[in-house]
């Protein structure tokens, strides 16, 4: 057996942290639904999460660390992962609010970018942009 089997790979390691940070927000308001379930075994594919590790994740998803990203698109693309989620039933309450501030630093960004980031990308996931920025997404390639 080696080392790699024994511990994992380090991508596999903060792929587990992200699932695992992505499964606490979606259990935050209570239950987690038929929904937030669906997107869950997506991301875990995604993710090369095996069942049994999804289901330790399930059990008990604070037991595993954040493993920022070193790239910006790479951790943005985390906080995109986040959102998808938590917007599952189409709302995010104050928990989800101040759990993705949590996540948002904990990969990287300062306090002031991560409430930036995560204001406008409440305004992006809840269909709340501009028309000017609405245009700019429809003529991007």
């Amino acid at each position: 057996m080696s080392f790699s089997d024994l511990f994992g790979t380090g991508e596999h390691l903060r792929n587990l942290g992200h699932f695992a940070a992505i499964v606490n927000l979606a259990a935050v308001d209570g239950e987690i639904n038929e929904r937030e379930e669906e997107q869950l075994k997506r991301f875990a594919a995604k993710m090369n999460i095996q069942e049994e590790e999804y289901m330790k994740v399930l059990k008990n998803p604070t037991a595993f660390p954040i493993h920022p990203n070193n790239s910006v698109e790479g951790r943005l693309e985390r906080l995109h992962d986040l959102f998808k989620i938590i917007f599952a039933d189409h709302i995010i309450d104050e928990e989800e609010e101040e759990l993705l501030k949590k996540y948002a630093i904990g990969l990287g960004f300062s306090s002031e970018v991560s409430e930036g980031i995560i204001k406008r990308s409440i305004q992006i996931f809840s269909g709340q942009i501009s028309f000017d920025d609405y245009l700019f997404l429809l003529n991007k390639e």
